[in-house]
């Protein structure tokens, strides 16, 4: 097991919105994308937290996201909208069309907004949730670069492709799904390769002999060249269901491309034909649906509320303490990682400190 270090979420955020500053991005994006690498962390879903950190540091130093671009309303009409992310940053981005899409259903029920030429928005649930707390139902996807099969295929073809569910309830959290439509995602490769682990069997085949891999640092290589591919939810082929994953995948690739005349499938591999590093075009979509139009907001927390209680005082497999419903996990998480620092392994850690001394940042993390 690697060597954990705790720093306090204070010292995290503060560090991560000095990186973005230091990139060249305004000081309103770099709080949101601090408060979206953390909010990610908060969640235990470290694959989207601070570990990313550098992944976005090479991506403006390549020039695939860029820091002087401004994101363009091409489309605005009562209920939708169309956005040009320009390459920019990709949270704020999100940040400000969830918002748009939440602004449009308060007044008209429900509110779509579309993003063409964007770039890595990190954890969607961010962006639902800020649905729920502002009284609507949050819908969110995003293409991502190609590195999940089709059923019966071993070229990787789509992204992870998230499709994320925000729902108010009663309780101290809402109900949150935020999966990616893949078993895994790439970001769980990097950290079983930063551990030096492999990979679990099942999750990643060969991209010429279908067979199963689990050579995690190798994979993170080869996936560059198409050499290796994740599967769909469900897995390979169709005896456990992996066309399901598929579809699903599918339908954000589409709500990701076709209505904002957006690149889509091998386009979003951020290089050129030629092999030249290029921008990753990604494309989200942001749903919002105001419960108010429907129902008292209060009578549908109710509900929502006890189905997700009721969810969980059924009846349980035997050796198992309790069942969970969507959200709970991370919320429970978030209590104890507010408390204890958010977990920095030595890998991160090592990170952390180029960056500080690539960038001069003079924060003291406690490891220097």
């Amino acid at each position: 097991m690697q060597e954990l270090t705790y720093i306090p979420v204070e010292k995290i955020h503060e560090m991560v919105k000095e990186v973005f500053e230091k990139m060249g991005y305004p000081e309103e994006q770099a709080e949101v994308s601090a408060d979206v690498l953390v909010a990610s962390d908060l969640k235990g879903i470290t694959t989207h937290g601070v570990q990313r950190l550098k992944y976005y540091y090479d991506r403006v130093v390549t020039k695939r996201h860029l820091t002087d671009t401004i994101m363009e309303v091409v489309k605005d009409n009562n209920a939708t909208a169309v956005i040009d992310g320009k390459h920019a940053n990709g949270h704020f981005i999100a940040k400000k069309s969830m918002q748009m899409a939440i602004d449009k259903a308060k007044k008209y029920g429900l509110g779509m907004v579309v993003v063409r030429e964007s770039t890595h928005y990190g954890i969607a649930g961010y962006f639902t949730e800020m649905a729920t707390q502002q009284g609507c139902i949050g819908i969110t996807g995003t293409n991502t670069r190609p590195s999940v099969v089709p059923t019966f295929g071993v070229e990787p073809m789509l992204g992870t492709n998230p499709l994320t569910f925000g729902i108010p309830t009663d309780e101290a959290f809402p109900f949150s799904l935020d999966c990616a439509t893949s078993l895994i995602q790439r970001g769980k490769v990097e950290e079983y390769a930063r551990e030096g682990k492999p990979m679990p069997k099942g999750t990643i085949i060969d991209g010429t002999t279908g067979e199963f891999r689990t050579d995690a640092k190798q994979l993170l290589i080869d996936f560059v060249e198409d050499k290796a591919a994740l599967l769909p939810l469900g897995g390979k082929g169709e005896e456990l269901a992996g066309y399901k994953g598929y579809g699903y995948s599918m339908v954000v690739e589409l709500l990701s491309a076709a209505l904002q005349d957006g690149k889509f499938l091998k386009d979003l591999s951020g290089f050129t034909k030629e092999g030249e590093a290029t921008y990753f075009h990604l494309g989200h979509f942001f749903i919002a649906i105001d419960v108010e139009h429907f129902i008292d907001l209060n009578l549908f927390k109710k509900i929502a509320g006890t189905i997700c209680r009721q969810m969980r005082g059924s009846k349980k497999e035997p050796g198992q303490e309790r069942i969970y419903t969507a959200g709970e996990k991370e919320y429970l998480v978030e209590q104890r990682v507010r408390k204890e620092g958010i977990p920095i392994n030595k890998s991160i850690q090592e990170d952390l400190i180029f960056l500080k001394e690539k960038l001069g940042i003079e924060i003291n993390l406690g490891i220097e």
